[in-house]
C-alpha cells in the first residue's frame, strides 16, 4: 500500500527543498543555529499561520503534539526560545524572496480577470496595521500609537497579491505608489490617496492607464463630449485639461472625466482617467471592482496572522507578515491547480482541520469520502 504523507507534507511539496536552501544562503547572517534551521522556522511557523496560532507557545506546543509526524516534514521539534530567537535575528528577506517565487508559480495557473478587455488590471491600496508603541518602539507612527503599513498592488488576474511593500506606518500611500513598476498597457484603480498629478503624468508617458475619483475642487476645462446612455449610470463623458497653475503644470495633458451614478444607492461619482478606448461603463466597473483589494485587506487581516504578532523585533514582525504572505499565495495555488468550486475560507477551514492527517490533499479537497486507503501525491499533480 503506498505512503500518504501528511497534509501539510503535500502542502509543503509546493515550496522545493532545493529551491528554499538557495534563498537560504543567500539571506543568511551571523551564526546558524545548532538545533534549528530556516527550513524549520518556515515549517513551524507556516503551520501556525494556518492552524491559526496565537502564540509561540501556542505554536510550540502544537508542533510537539505532532513529534511523531516532523521527520517527514524535514524538521524537528523546536523550542519557543529558539523559535523566538531565528524569528528575531535571522533575515526576514529570506520569506520576501520566497513569496516572488511563489508568486511566479501562482502566475503560470492564474486566471484572467472578468472583464472583456486583455490588459493586465491592478488595484492599489495601503492598509495600516496598529501596534502598541511601548512593545513595538521601532514602529513610530503617532505620539501613542504605533504602525506599520501594508501597501498592495492586487491583480485581478486571480486576486493576486503581485506588488507587496512593507513600510512605516507614516509612510504616504503615493511615495509608495511611485516606485512600482507595473506592465506597460495595465490598468490601475487607485483612491484619492494616490492623488497626484505629476504621478499621473508618468503613468501616461509610460503607457500605463488609471482609473480614479477626480477630486471635487480640480480646476480643469471641458475640451469636447461624447454622447452617453443614462440607461447604464453613466451622466457624462467629457474630455478636458486641467486649468489650475500648479495642476496643468504637472499634468499638462488632456483627461477623461466621467460622471456616474450608482443605479442602485443613488450615489454620484465623478471619475479621473487616462483612457479613452474603454466605455465609459466599463471604466465606472473597473472603479466599482478596486474593492476587491479592501477585500484582500479583509481576508488576510480575519484568517490570517498579521494583526497579533509572535515577536516584538521589526525583524520578527516582518517575518511573520511575509510568511503569512506566502501562505496565502498557497492556498491560492491549490485554488487554481485543482479548479475546485471552493473559496479561499473554504480551503483554509479544511486544511485547519486536516493539517496533519495522512490523507490525499486533492481528494480532501474535492470532499471525496474517506476510506482509510492511504494513497502518494505526485508532487507533479500539484506544480
Amino acid at each position: 500500500m503506498a505512503h500518504t504523507n501528511t497534509i501539510l507534507g503535500q502542502l509543503l511539496k509546493l515550496v522545493p527543498r532545493h529551491e528554499f536552501e538557495a534563498l537560504a544562503n543567500q539571506h543568511h547572517s551571523g551564526r546558524s543555529f545548532r538545533t534549528t534551521s530556516r527550513w524549520s522556522q518556515f515549517v513551524v511557523m507556516l503551520m501556525g499561520q494556518l492552524a491559526g496560532r496565537v502564540s509561540l507557545r501556542d505554536i510550540v506546543d502544537n508542533i510537539s503534539a505532532q513529534s511523531h509526524r516532523l521527520y517527514h516534514l524535514g524538521t524537528s521539534n523546536i523550542s519557543r526560545s529558539n523559535l523566538s530567537r531565528i524569528n528575531s535575528d535571522k533575515p526576514y528577506q529570506l520569506y520576501e524572496a520566497l513569496f516572488s517565487k511563489l508568486l511566479n508559480r501562482c502566475q503560470s495557473v492564474v486566471p484572467g480577470h472578468n472583464f472583456r478587455f486583455k490588459n493586465p488590471l491592478y488595484s492599489l491600496d495601503a492598509s495600516t496595521i496598529d501596534l502598541c508603541l511601548s512593545t513595538f518602539p521601532w514602529a513610530d507612527f503617532r505620539s501613542t500609537k504605533g504602525a506599520i503599513k501594508l501597501h498592495v498592488g492586487l491583480n485581478h488576474s486571480g486576486f493576486l497579491p503581485e506588488f507587496v511593500t512593507i513600510t512605516e506606518g507614516k509612510t504616504s500611500d503615493i511615495t509608495v505608489g511611485r516606485t512600482l513598476n507595473f506592465p506597460k498597457g495595465s490598468i490601475v484603480a487607485i483612491d484619492k490617496g494616490y492623488n497626484d498629478y505629476s504621478w499621473y503624468k508618468q503613468l501616461t508617458d509610460k503607457g500605463i492607464f488609471f482609473v480614479t475619483r477626480l477630486k471635487s475642487n480640480a480646476k480643469h476645462r471641458v475640451i469636447s463630449r461624447r454622447s452617453v446612455d443614462k440607461k447604464t449610470g453613466v451622466i457624462c463623458d467629457q474630455t478636458i485639461e486641467f486649468t489650475g497653475i500648479q495642476t496643468a503644470n504637472k499634468c499638462p495633458l488632456n483627461m477623461r472625466r466621467i460622471g456616474y451614478k450608482d443605479i442602485v444607492t443613488g450615489k454620484r461619482y465623478t471619475f479621473l482617467t487616462n483612457n479613452f478606448k474603454l466605455s465609459a461603463k466599463t471604466i465606472a466597473d473597473i472603479y466599482k471592482a478596486r474593492w476587491q483589494v479592501e477585500l484582500f485587506f479583509k481576508w488576510v487581516k480575519q484568517n490570517l496572522k498579521i494583526k497579533s504578532f509572535v515577536g516584538t523585533s521589526k525583524n520578527a514582525v516582518l517575518t511573520q507578515i511575509w510568511i503569512a504572505m506566502c501562505a496565502y499565495l498557497l492556498l491560492c495555488f491549490l485554488k487554481f491547480q485543482s479548479k475546485i468550486p471552493k473559496s479561499m475560507q473554504q480551503i483554509l477551514r479544511i486544511l485547519q482541520l486536516n493539517l496533519f492527517e495522512k490523507r490525499d490533499l486533492m481528494a480532501l479537497l474535492r470532499g471525496d469520502q474517506f476510506t482509510g486507503c492511504r494513497r502518494s501525491v505526485n508532487q507533479m499533480e500539484l506544480l
